[in-house]
């Protein structure tokens, strides 16, 4: 690893950050029942999992849809640290 590349832990609270910012842009924190963030970042391998939990009252997006975009913007967050 370079000087200028970030460490495994930014990239990692990076991917975190993006997840849980998109979650918490679609839903209330109010909404959610359980939000489940996992990221790992090893051998410059990310690994994201999302996962949430909303209340089939609650008018939002389809959280299975929000779960997978978290994830996406997860990565591209982590691409954007890269400069890629």
């Amino acid at each position: 690893m370079s000087q200028d590349e970030p460490t495994d832990e930014a990239v990692v609270q990076t991917a975190s950050d993006a997840a849980e910012g998109l979650v918490f842009s679609r839903y209330k924190q109010s909404d959610v029942r359980d939000c489940d963030i996992t990221v790992t970042f090893e051998a410059g391998v990310l690994e994201v999992d999302v996962y949430i939990n909303v209340p089939d009252d609650v008018d939002g997006p389809d959280p299975e849809d929000t779960a997978d975009e978290a994830a996406l913007a997860a990565r591209d967050a982590v691409d954007d640290l890269f400069g890629e």
